[in-house]
C-alpha cells in the first residue's frame, strides 16, 4: 500500500491493511505495525480510535510499554497534552527503578521496570502497548503502575487478543483497540 495513499472510506480500522507479516520466525508477533507508523493518516487515525472511548475521562499520564508501546503512547500523550512515561525492558534506567518479573507473548521470562518517581498516589495512568497477544506485558505494566499507588485508567492497544490475558485484561479495566469486531476472529488466530 501507498505509504501517502488514504482512502475515501476511513472507517475503524482501514490502518490494519498497512501491517505487514512476520517473515522472521516464531520469536517475532505475526503482524509488524512499523509500516502503520509511517503513514501520517494512517498514524492520526489510530490514535484517535484508541483514544475515542477515553474521550472526557481524567487521565493523568500516559504510560508505553518498550519499546513498539513507545510511539502510540507518546503520540497519545501529545494528543491528550498530558506527560509521557516510558516502562522499559530491566537495564535500560539510570534511576531508581521498580522491577517486575513477566512471561512474553513467545513464553520468555523477562523483567520491566519503571522509575519510582514518576508515579504518585492516585495518579490515572493510560496504558499503552502496541499489541496485547497473552498478557503477560501488559498485565506486568499493570501491577508496576498499582504498585506505586497509581490508578491504570485504562489499556489502549491496537490489538487485544481474545486470549486469558487479553480477557482478564478487559474484565478488569477499561480497553481500546483498533479491530472492528468483524476482523477480531482473524487476528486472534494470526490470520
Amino acid at each position: 500500500m501507498d505509504l501517502c495513499h488514504v482512502p475515501a472510506n476511513r472507517e475503524k480500522g482501514w490502518y490494519l491493511a498497512l501491517m505487514a507479516p512476520n517473515v522472521k520466525g516464531p520469536n517475532y508477533a505475526w503482524l509488524d505495525p512499523s509500516r502503520l507508523y509511517c503513514h501520517p493518516q494512517g498514524l492520526q487515525d489510530c490514535v484517535a480510535d484508541l483514544l475515542q472511548p477515553f474521550q472526557g475521562d481524567p487521565i493523568d499520564m500516559v504510560a508505553g510499554i518498550d519499546a513498539m508501546g513507545f510511539i502510540l503512547g507518546a503520540a497519545a500523550a501529545a494528543v491528550l497534552q498530558k506527560g509521557f512515561l516510558a516502562i522499559r525492558k530491566a537495564g535500560h534506567l539510570c534511576v531508581q527503578t521498580l522491577a517486575q518479573p513477566y512471561t512474553d507473548y513467545s513464553g520468555r521470562g523477562k523483567v520491566m521496570e519503571v522509575r519510582t518517581d514518576a508515579i504518585s498516589q492516585g495518579l490515572r495512568i493510560l496504558l499503552v502497548d502496541q499489541w496485547v497477544e497473552t498478557g503477560g506485558t501488559m498485565r506486568a505494566a499493570i501491577q508496576l503502575v498499582e504498585q506505586l499507588g497509581g490508578v491504570v485508567a485504562g489499556v489502549a492497544a491496537i490489538c487485544i487478543e481474545d486470549s486469558e490475558g487479553g480477557r482478564w485484561i478487559r474484565e478488569r479495566y477499561k480497553c481500546a483497540h483498533c479491530v472492528p469486531p468483524r476482523l477480531q476472529p482473524r487476528f486472534d488466530c494470526h490470520q
